[in-house]
């Protein structure tokens, strides 16, 4: 699939917690936008989460960019910002 952009809302309830003075994008946050996009790409249903890996912070307000491929019964994923990875990992689907 080509490259699709992830937005998390800069007002997003989550952000206040994480960190205040200096405002990182949580991890759920992310691999919640990331199911999404995955889900109305290929419609069908996130199952679970097989693995995640998160490499870098995002700020609020970040670009970041979702790059995903369907393989084996899953998808592999990888969120970006820019040329800087962000996260990886691998959903599990419904009925794989």
């Amino acid at each position: 699939m080509p490259q699709q952009p992830l937005s998390v809302a800069p007002d997003h309830p989550a952000l206040a917690g994480h960190f205040p003075g200096h405002p990182i994008v949580p991890g759920v946050v992310l691999l919640d936008a990331a199911q999404a996009l995955v889900e109305a790409a290929l419609g069908t249903a996130v199952s679970g989460i097989a693995l995640a890996k998160f490499t870098s912070p995002a700020a609020p307000g970040d670009a970041l960019a979702l790059d995903f491929a369907a393989h084996n019964g899953g998808v592999r994923f990888e969120i970006s910002c820019g040329t800087r990875k962000i996260a990886s990992g691998r959903f599990t689907l419904a009925g794989a």
